[in-house]
């Protein structure tokens, strides 16, 4: 398989993970959203928990196909760490500024994140396979898993309270609220956030997982090879993940091992799938708005969340001590007045993939790629 074919599979499947992200982080309401696409409570697993994980395998799998050139060419290390660190620190910033817009409150600045865990994620990713093999890279995200399995399962949590995988006791939280203070944490808990630091580790080998996928996918097997290893790894994961379960319960909140083996698993299944699809039976008719989406992926994602703070940093009074956002106003005159309470919050959701995949389009068109 060429490199373009490579390429082409991987946007698709990015595409999709990017409009199913835009999808499940507007609802109309938030009270009146399907069960799927909502994150679990706490343990388990919902269609909607796979999103992220998804994302972050995307990442990992891109950097053989991007990277791996210029290790094999041997060029200047410096050269390409200093690109690394570049854009680690750029989308990490990014992702501040997202918290920051519109009130720029530096005070109860959000500082952990999705577009942070993405940059920690890949600068981690990067420079691990930059300094080594395959094996080295699989050897890396076994002990990662396993030392994060210890540390959450067998390390005292200071304060007096035993190892635990409770919200605001298990070790993460601690060392969120002592590192950030609550003033820096997730809004909808201040006493721990689901980006957390210490989680960050096992969303490491998410990362690795991908990688390890893209050094596959660039070997010079013929198509039904790669497919049976993808697929046949992909069913292994689940089964050992399903197994871990048992003991350290799958949750995408705080990133547990079982969690990451479960997604890497969805993810590889998924994956080939696409890759079956599209780069094997030439079935294409369906994939330009993910090939949209998917070339366009950082920019379509931040104009989601910009689009969405405006709604409702828009607002106006409407009574003596009450508002109007211009968000609630859209949805209820242009969607609760049409569906029921469900499907007026799904169609908003719906909307806002249009909308951004609309914007996206013309980018396309005019073979604007803003990429960093």
């Amino acid at each position: 398989m060429d490199t373009s074919k490579r390429l082409l599979a991987l946007d698709v499947f990015r595409g999709m993970t990017i409009a199913g992200m835009i999808l499940v982080n507007n609802p109309g309401d938030w009270g009146t959203v399907y069960a799927p696409l909502l994150h679990a409570d706490w343990h388990g697993c919902t269609p909607t928990d796979w999103v992220f994980p998804f994302f972050l395998f995307i990442v990992g799998v891109a950097i053989p196909l991007a990277l791996g050139r210029r290790k094999e060419a041997g060029q200047d290390r410096a050269a390409i760490f200093k690109k690394i660190l570049f854009r680690t620190v750029a989308i990490f910033v990014i992702g501040l500024l997202l918290h920051l817009i519109p009130k720029f409150n530096f005070e109860y600045m959000r500082i952990p994140g999705v577009l942070q865990r993405i940059a920690l994620v890949y600068g981690a990713c990067a420079t691990i396979f930059m300094f080594s093999d395959w094996k080295r890279q699989l050897w890396i995200g076994a002990g990662l898993l396993v030392l994060y399995w210890a540390l959450m399962a067998l390390v005292p949590v200071p304060g007096g309270y035993p190892p635990n995988l409770d919200a605001e006791t298990n070790l993460g939280a601690w060392l969120d609220r002592t590192i950030f203070t609550t003033n820096h944490l997730w809004s909808q808990a201040k006493t721990w956030d689901p980006e957390g630091l210490l989680s960050t580790l096992p969303a490491v080998v998410t990362g690795i997982s991908g990688m390890l996928t893209g050094e596959w996918i660039k070997t010079s097997r013929n198509h039904y090879e790669k497919l049976t290893g993808i697929f046949g790894v992909g069913v292994l994961l689940l089964v050992v993940s399903l197994t871990w379960d048992l003991a350290f319960p799958i949750n995408k909140k705080i990133w547990t091992s079982s969690y990451v083996l479960y997604t890497s698993g969805a993810a590889l299944l998924f994956l080939g799938v696409v890759y079956w699809t599209v780069d094997v039976l030439g079935y294409r008719r369906w994939i330009k708005p993910f090939v949209v989406y998917g070339t366009n992926a950082l920019f379509a994602y931040v104009l989601s969340g910009l689009i969405a703070k405006t709604m409702f940093s828009i607002k106006w009074s409407i009574g003596p001590e009450e508002t109007q956002t211009l968000q609630g106003w859209v949805y209820q005159n242009w969607f609760q007045s049409i569906f029921s309470d469900y499907n007026a919050s799904l169609a908003y959701a719906i909307a806002n993939v249009l909308l951004v995949l609309g914007v996206t389009w013309i980018l396309y068109s005019r073979k604007v790629f803003i990429r960093l």
